[in-house]
């Protein structure tokens, strides 16, 4: 546990602590489990996977939290760990909170999943409904049923009144101008049947920044990157690698 303005902050450090860091953020209403099947397979790196604050076994904030306060918790986290220049995955609120570390800190390289970054309405049940196919692919359908509960569990009419207050926070804050500050290499997976963020947003991402390409994952949706698990984790991979 990290102590962040005394909040515990649940994280899991694995993999070889000699390379290079791996920071890995789950989206809303998730935890460390939806993040573990990318992180599993990354060992030979130095992966770190957070409970974002309101999720998993990390507390909730105390006040309304903005993106920027999720994104200085991050940094913290990573100073006291002694980790600079991190690369980071982020997938959905987690991409989203990526991108603005990376338009703030040092970032060595970023990978984004179904990241959001403008204003727009946001629907859980997409997500579940996204969810269900996940149960249709092999070894993952624990998972998926897994995180049903989770995700029910914060969707917004269910969500703790502080927890509430968050996400309408983070729905209404438009990053796009952050976004253009990024620098670093920029690889954006998403799935053209994206109904949570649609495939459009993608290419916009592309187009402010500067050193970014999309990668479409046809027919899959806002979980793209767990329904071809193994393509996800080749391409992570091979983006990652020193040359």
């Amino acid at each position: 546990m990290f102590n962040y303005k005394n909040i515990n902050i649940n994280y899991i450090r694995y993999g070889n602590p000699n390379k290079q860091a791996v920071v890995l953020l789950h989206g809303w209403g998730q935890n460390i489990e939806m993040m573990k099947p990318v992180g599993d397979r990354l060992t030979d790196y130095d992966v770190i996977i957070i409970d974002l604050p309101g999720h998993g076994k990390s507390e909730e904030p105390k006040e309304i939290w903005s993106l920027q306060d999720f994104v200085s918790m991050i940094h913290a986290l990573l100073e006291s760990l002694k980790i600079q220049n991190p690369i980071l995955i982020g997938h959905s609120f987690g991409g989203k909170l990526s991108l603005l570390y990376a338009s703030t800190f040092e970032v060595k390289k970023l990978i984004l999943l179904a990241s959001p970054f403008k204003i727009r309405k946001n629907s859980n049940s997409l997500k579940v409904r996204a969810l269900k196919k996940l149960k249709t692919i092999p070894g993952l359908n624990k998972l998926a049923e897994a995180m049903k509960k989770h995700m029910g569990s914060t969707d917004y009419r269910n969500a703790s009144p502080m927890m509430r207050k968050v996400l309408v926070k983070h729905v209404n804050t438009d990053i796009t101008e952050n976004v253009k500050k990024i620098k670093c290499p920029t690889i954006i997976i998403w799935g053209t049947n994206d109904a949570a963020v649609p495939i459009e947003d993608a290419y916009e991402l592309e187009s402010l920044i500067k050193d970014a390409a999309v990668i479409p994952y046809e027919g899959c949706t806002h979980y793209a990157y767990l329904e071809r698990l193994y393509q996800t984790v080749s391409i992570i991979r091979n983006f990652i690698k020193e040359k």
